[in-house]
């Protein structure tokens, strides 16, 4: 059996990693789980998967936690130290990576200096630290699969390719819950309005980065990591129906395309399983109806965050993460309603503009330039704030 560790087991990918296992008895070993604060739905799954370590965000969760369920016969962890326990588990052959924001970097990084296979859907330690990352897997020779659906359809359709059979790569966006607003509305976009996406279901700051198509600039920079392709040669597509999940042109015009239903288990099952294929528990696509594929160029100026991640990818040095920060800050004060929703492409690019072009030598250095740019980040948004941000 395959060992397991998952930070972030409650959220919606390590719920879904979850019922992936659960569809296969026998194949894998849940080792190891860190989460945050929802001590009720970890409660269960400790009772179900019986895991060898848990960690939590503190002290007063794992509190809770305890009295929700017998933690005898499991040892505990908590905050930053508790997930770099998780990910580098001696029980865990792989790693699912699936914590949103920055706060996986460092354990994802300490995964692969252990060797550990790493299925990943927290984007952010790429676009933070992609040569780094890449640098740690090549020396331990650890895996890096992808479980975002529109990585794992480039990772399908380039095996076995060579790179300078690429011509480039195409991502795919469903465009969000504003693919059609107008852009004068915008001040007046609701919480709940952006936490409406069209097509997926997903955790709130991933829901606001895909209203503001940041989702798909991280995605740009996580692909040039995984993939060798530099930003010229990754565009990105409107494509609504969300059917075609990432397309790759070849340099002879050919272009290769995956498609499939919208569900996540689908990409989770592809990493879990590679270079394996087994049946998955997922109805297929029904061919005899009548399927519509659109595709159009992205708006970049009513959706700037598409052009600031490219921005910040050709730039180099610690310019992404200082991009990731500025939209994790912005994005939780858009959620707070601290903010208006324009107020998260224009903070970011007040960072942007003023972040010294420094490189990303060393695991130290983007955390410094992560610090740096949530500091000149909370000064932005405390200018555009309805009510003062403390």
């Amino acid at each position: 059996m395959k060992g397991l560790a998952i930070l972030g087991s409650t959220g919606s990918i390590g719920t879904n990693v979850l019922r992936v296992v659960d569809a296969f008895p026998g194949r894998f070993e849940v080792t190891a789980l860190a989460a945050g604060g929802n001590v009720e739905v970890l409660a269960a799954q400790i009772a179900r998967y019986r895991p060898k370590l848990v960690s939590v965000k503190d002290e007063a969760a794992l509190e809770r936690l305890s009295r929700l369920v017998d933690l005898r016969g499991q040892s505990t962890a908590s905050g930053a130290s508790g997930m770099v326990e998780v990910a580098t588990h001696e029980g865990a052959r792989m790693l699912v990576a699936s914590a949103v924001g920055a706060i996986g970097l460092v354990p994802t990084c300490r995964a692969l200096e252990a060797g550990k296979d790493v299925a990943l859907a927290n984007k952010e330690t790429l676009v933070m630290a992609g040569e780094l990352m890449l640098a740690r897997a090549r020396e331990t020779g650890a895996r890096l699969l992808p479980i975002d659906s529109e990585h794992c359809a480039l990772h399908e359709c380039l095996e076995g390719r060579r790179p300078e059979d690429v011509r480039r790569l195409l991502l795919t966006a469903s465009g969000g819950p504003f693919r059609n607003r107008p852009r004068e509305s915008f001040p007046g976009i609701t919480r709940e309005e952006a936490l409406a996406h069209p097509t997926w279901r997903m955790g709130p700051k991933i829901t606001i980065d895909s209203a503001t198509l940041m989702n798909k600039g991280l995605e740009v920079i996580e692909a040039r990591w995984l993939f060798g392709v530099p930003a010229a040669k990754i565009d990105v597509l409107i494509h609504p129906q969300s059917v075609v999940h990432s397309m790759v042109e070849l340099v002879d015009g050919t272009v290769l395309a995956q498609l499939g239903v919208t569900d996540m288990r689908m990409p989770i099952q592809y990493a879990l399983s590679y270079p394996e294929k087994w049946p998955a528990p997922i109805p297929g696509m029904d061919f005899t109806q009548p399927i519509e594929l659109d595709f159009a160029p992205p708006d970049r100026e009513r959706f700037p965050c598409l052009s600031l991640a490219y921005r910040a990818l050709e730039a180099g040095g610690t310019l992404p993460a200082a991009l990731n920060a500025a939209n994790e800050e912005a994005v939780a004060a858009f959620l707070d309603g601290r903010v208006a929703f324009p107020a998260i492409p224009e903070s970011i690019q007040e960072v942007l503009d003023t972040e010294p072009r420094t490189p990303a030598s060393a695991l130290e250095d983007v955390l410094e330039a992560d610090r740096r740019a949530r500091e000149r980040a909370q000064k932005a948004l405390a200018r555009r704030s309805f009510a003062p941000i403390h």
